[in-house]
Formats: C-alpha cells, sequence, structure tokens
C-alpha cells in the first residue's frame, strides 16, 4: 500500500513508543509489504509486541541477498557476513566445492555460498524443524537442508570430501540469555542461541567432528566473539587442525579458520 505521509507519521510514532530505534525506515518497509491498511495494522501490532522486524516482514536483507526468514526461526546477523566471506573466498579456490553449513537456521550461509559460486555442492543442517523448513525454501534447488544434530545427518558419503564446513553454533553463555535483547530471547528458538556455560559446547563439539569431514586441505569456519575466539581456536587446535583468528571490522564480526592438514589450500 502506499501510506499518506501522515499515516507513515502515525505508524512511526507507534513504533518509536515501542522502543524501536530506526522507527521511520521500519515503518516505510512495513508499508511497503502490506496490500492494505489492515495488513499494516497487523504488522505493525506484531513488530509493537516485540517480534524481530525480519520475521514479521518474511525476510532479511543478507550478504546481498533477501533471505526468507519464518516466525520463530533464528534471524540472520549482520557480523555473519563475515563467516560468509571467508567461506566464499575459500571456495573459490576449488572447482565444483564442497560446503557444509552447519546450524544453518534460514540457510543464508550457504545460500550466499551458493549464490556467489554456481555448481557448489551444498549441504545444510539444524535441529530446529522450522529452521530446516525455512533453509529448504531458501535453498530450493541450490542444496540439501537436513534435520538432525550438528553433523549426525549427513550422509556419510560426505566424510573426508568437504571443502568448507562453516558453523554458526550458537556462542550465548546460559546466563547471559536472559540479557539478550526480547526480540531475540523471546521470539528465537533457545537451541538457536545457548552455547552453554561458557558459550563454546557446540563450537567444542563442531571442532571435534570436523576432522572427519574435511577434505585434505579443508577448512572449518566458526563463528564467534572475540571474547570467545581463543577458546574456540583452542578447541580446533586440540583436534589438529592448523588455526587462526580473524576479524572482519566492517561487520564486527569474528571467525575462527581451522585447516586440516594436506592439500596447498589457504
Amino acid at each position: 500500500m502506499t501510506p499518506t505521509p501522515a499515516e507513515l507519521v502515525a505508524v512511526a510514532a507507534r513504533l518509536r513508543a515501542a522502543g524501536c530505534v530506526w522507527a521511520e525506515d521500519e515503518a516505510a518497509l512495513l508499508a511497503g509489504e502490506a496490500p492494505d491498511q489492515a495488513t499494516l495494522d497487523v504488522l505493525v501490532g506484531r513488530r509493537v509486541a516485540g517480534e524481530p522486524l525480519e520475521q514479521v516482514v518474511g525476510w532479511a536483507a543478507f550478504a546481498g541477498l533477501r533471505v526468507a526468514v519464518a516466525p520463530g526461526v533464528f534471524v540472520p546477523r549482520a557480523r555473519t557476513q563475515a563467516l560468509v566471506r571467508r567461506a566464499v573466498r575459500l571456495a573459490a579456490g576449488v572447482p565444483h566445492p564442497t560446503v557444509v553449513d552447519l546450524c544453518c537456521g534460514t540457510g543464508a550461509v550457504g545460500l550466499a555460498v551458493a549464490r556467489a559460486h554456481p555448481g557448489t555442492r551444498l549441504w545444510a543442517t539444524d535441529i530446529d524443524p522450522a529452521a530446516v523448513a525455512c533453509a529448504r525454501a531458501n535453498l530450493d534447488g541450490l542444496g540439501t537442508a537436513l534435520q538432525g544434530d550438528l553433523d549426525a545427518p549427513l550422509p556419510a558419503g560426505l566424510r573426508g570430501r568437504v571443502d568448507v564446513l562453516a558453523a554458526n553454533a550458537p556462542y550465548v553463555p546460559t546466563t547471559e540469555i536472559a540479557h539478550m535483547p526480547p526480540e531475540a530471547r523471546d521470539h528465537e528458538p533457545l537451541v538457536a542461541l545457548d552455547g552453554g556455560a561458557d558459550g563454546v559446547d557446540l563450537h567444542r563439539r563442531v571442532a571435534a567432528a570436523a576432522p572427519g569431514w574435511l577434505a585434505p586441505g579443508g577448512h572449518l569456519l566458526i563463528e564467534t566473539s572475540t571474547a570467545q575466539a581463543d577458546a574456540t581456536a583452542a578447541a580446533c587446535e586440540a583436534h589438529g587442525l592448523r588455526t587462526r583468528v580473524e576479524h572482519d571490522d566492517d561487520v564486527d564480526g569474528t571467525v575462527v579458520v581451522a585447516r586440516r592438514s594436506g592439500g596447498s589450500r589457504s
């Protein structure tokens, strides 16, 4: 619909009163997604109630793509573009790379890599059935999304053949979840947020599993925080992977890059 300036001002005022920092921008976006006033009222009501904007409109802008986001599914973060950028660079060195996206959520990471490199053989997994359904819609024709715990659902034929294994596993310490913004803690699944006592529980499990899946010279990439990067890196090194920490100032994203020995890739 095309609201009048006065109607947009009224919507923005409701959003600002609810704590939305970018109220005017959100008002324009919600109005653009609504075919009529009744629908706009519903969308604004959902946003005012604290639902993430991306879940309300049904999509997120991520790495130059429009990624579908279903209600209750983890919303792709801008900082995760650091993980994508590194994965895209590494995949560029392999013809028709085999890529795995663990804890895929919407499938945004794998989708971005596959879009950058046509011919990518892509597998994505998540334990949350709602996320897997969302990822399947996003990856239609580009990859396979499977439901299960971390690497458990991956086909055995991928062992020793994965060129890039990217993981945006949860890394919020359990006691810190209560301090997260309400739109995250109340509207995203706990399983996508809770990283255990120190936030590195899932990273340790990923690091333990990764060497069995990686091809010689293949890379494991784990998104983490600056505070947890050393612990995440140590988990990778404990399983024989050559490891370094990279930080992308542009999106404030931190990635642990771990390489299996063999091959010639860097």
